[in-house]
């Protein structure tokens, strides 16, 4: 129990200390518990642990014999509700608000921490990720303003890609309107910054959360508009290998918005002219993050098939994929891909194929499962469909997000 005290502690940022005066404790007491020297063995001590933590006794306890989403290896409420507390500080207003000045942190310490939640994102670690994004929303505005081993500009390019994360992750947790303002705040970062592509990855954040607003048409424009003035900015077949794999990340969201716009013809044209630009760049990479290469323009052609409720073909192209190319790319996209064919198999009836789709996602990145809506409602529609008792893997992912009653 004294384990599960320190993890929810260093969960909500607090110190021994600060968590100590919170329960009217010493920071002695609470260190013993922590490492176990001193029991808790009164169940009104342990739930007011609990509610200083924010989280329900049971989890101190050890018994969750049900989770739901947000518990366990996902972002909960209070992580949720900190990042829109960060999104919502203007620490460089401090000298019109009165506020005391915040430290600056060196600009080379906060590349450290940001290229951090890069690789803690794409392992699909999202309670790091919160815990990250929590601070550097904070520390990379007053970066920019008073900067210290750099220039405001290279600041800029720190937020932007700060900004990129949290849209991204808000977006998969179902928090739209919180996407759409980060990815706003991303652009607006990216334009003060001195690195082009950095405004046009930015843009694809600001068109996927306008997709998960239901703004289709608008998506596909910004992201089709945005590519042909890359490309033409940069030299069509000249452009650096970066150029290329922003451009074709371009390419790729706007067929993902014009599929769920209806518009199939537009996304085929946009699929040719990623499939191009992947054959130029000539491997699978990950300049700017964006894993863009052959094989992931194959997992969006499998993807704009599942959004066009054409699952028969989205497997089919699936099944052309190299498995080897697959387990390269990174945990996210590789979990993120076998949710779509998740849903291609509910399409087409197959549920056996779904339920081992699915729980290949769960090992990958087990939060793009645990913790995303659009999983559980998968996971929900398979138990319901499925004829008998479902297999074990997946009655064990079911009784762990809280799925079986």
């Amino acid at each position: 129990m004294g384990r599960r005290v320190a993890y929810w502690r260093q969960r909500r940022g607090m110190s021994q200390q600060v968590f100590a005066d919170r329960i009217g404790k010493s920071k002695s007491w609470v260190d013993k518990i922590e490492r176990g020297v001193r029991r808790l063995d009164k169940y009104s001590v342990i739930t007011e642990l609990a509610e200083a933590l924010s989280i329900d006794a049971g989890q101190l306890l050890g018994r969750e014999p049900k989770r739901r989403p947000g518990m366990g290896g996902c972002l909960d409420q209070v992580e949720v509700e900190s990042i829109r507390q960060s999104l919502e500080r203007y620490e460089r207003l401090g000298r019109f608000l009165e506020a005391a000045p915040i430290e600056s942190t060196p600009i080379p310490e906060l590349r450290g921490s940001v290229n951090y939640c890069w690789l803690a994102f794409e392992k699909g670690h999202y309670p790091v990720v919160a815990r990250s994004l929590i601070q550097l929303l904070r520390d990379t505005p007053v970066a920019e303003d008073r900067p210290v081993g750099g220039t405001s500009a290279d600041a800029a390019e720190l937020m932007t890609q700060v900004y990129q994360i949290a849209s991204t992750v808000l977006r998969k947790l179902g928090e739209a309107q919180l996407a759409w303002l980060a990815a706003d705040r991303a652009i607006s970062a990216a334009n003060r910054g001195n690195d082009p592509l950095l405004a046009g990855i930015a843009t694809t954040r600001v068109a996927n959360a306008l997709r998960a607003l239901g703004r289709h048409q608008a998506a596909l424009d910004l992201n089709v508009q945005v590519a042909h003035g890359l490309i033409s900015e940069t030299g069509g077949e000249r452009s650096t290998p970066a150029q290329i794999s922003v451009y074709g990340a371009l390419l790729l969201q706007g067929a993902m918005a014009a599929a769920l716009a209806g518009d199939s013809t537009t996304s085929d044209d946009l699929l040719d002219s990623a499939t191009r630009a992947a054959n130029i760049l000539g491997r699978d990479a990950n300049y700017y993050y964006t894993s863009f290469g052959p094989t992931n323009v194959m997992l969006h052609r499998a993807a704009v098939f599942v959004e066009l409720g054409e699952g028969g073909d989205a497997l089919a192209v699936h099944d052309r994929i190299s498995p080897a190319a697959l387990a390269d790319l990174v945990a996210e996209r590789r979990a993120h891909h076998h949710l779509d064919m998740t849903r291609a198999c509910v399409q087409v009836g197959d549920m056996e194929r779904a339920s081992r789709h699915l729980v290949t996602a769960d090992r990958h990145a087990p939060a793009e499962v645990r913790c995303r809506p659009v999983a559980i409602e998968l996971i929900d529609q398979i138990l319901h469909r499925t004829k008998g008792e479902p297999g074990q893997e997946l009655r064990r992912l079911a009784e762990e997000v809280g799925a079986l009653n």
